[in-house]
């Protein structure tokens, strides 16, 4: 339900950005769905499943935890564990609990109407990225905003939500690579204290042949394990939202 919901927000912005500027609008048009016909409507919607990866992987918590997770796995230094396909599949399960709601409300407001013909393609865009737009900008700051006002030379608007979603999405990005960040900076200090002790034990005693990495990277997982991180991090990104 989540992809198709998505999908259909997709296929809403490829009939907008393909529809005549003459074309028919409100309920009288009969749905910009009927006037495309089924072979058109499948290659814009072939052509929005292309997209679907970049949305979910930018437009989505996915990418706030999947930056976390790759930072806790170097803090804690374990290379390779968990693998790429584990953290990847971690943010993208994570990230559907929360995009699930936005995407079934768009569905609702924009697509179901413009496919029984109730709304054009325009008005359809609108109904249904409006929840979008709510979710984005609950996470992303007015600074980031201001500066893609700025780049796109756009007029200042009296409120957020009249921004586009070419004005928010860039900004969302921005404020949650900072947010991600800033998170996984608190995550290193710990570990960074653990191979600090480590290292200067090491050096004290003449263990110079000896990595300190060697005894550090168990003592650091073995910490982890004992306070339940994986519990305690995913429960306080999972809050962050």
């Amino acid at each position: 339900m989540t992809a198709r919901a998505l999908a259909a927000v997709l296929l809403l912005a490829a009939l907008r950005a393909t529809a005549a500027p003459g074309g028919p609008t409100g309920a009288k048009a009969a749905g910009a769905g009927e006037a495309l016909g089924a072979p058109l409507q499948i290659v814009l919607l072939l052509t929005g499943l292309t997209l679907l990866p970049a949305v979910l992987v930018s437009l989505t918590p996915f990418l706030r935890i999947s930056l976390v997770l790759h930072f806790l796995r170097q803090a804690l230094g374990t290379q390779t564990a968990p693998s790429n396909q584990v953290l990847t599949g971690m943010a993208l399960f994570l990230s559907l609990l929360f995009v699930q709601p936005v995407a079934r409300e768009a569905y609702e407001l924009g697509w179901r109407p413009f496919e029984s013909g109730q709304l054009s393609s325009s008005q359809a865009w609108e109904q249904g990225t409006r929840p979008v737009k709510d979710f984005l900008l609950k996470f992303t700051r007015e600074k980031d905003l201001a500066l893609m006002v700025e780049i796109t030379r756009a007029p200042a608007p009296s409120s957020p939500k009249e921004l586009g979603l070419t004005v928010i999405a860039p900004a969302y990005i921005l404020s949650e690579l900072r947010r991600g960040f800033q998170i996984g900076a608190v995550l290193f200090l710990p570990f960074l204290v653990v191979d600090l002790v480590v290292a200067s034990l090491t050096l004290s005693i003449g263990m110079v042949q000896l990595p300190p990495v060697m005894i550090s990277a168990p003592l650091k997982i073995l910490l982890f394990v004992l306070v339940d991180g994986w519990n305690l991090l995913i429960g306080s990104l999972m809050r962050s939202f």
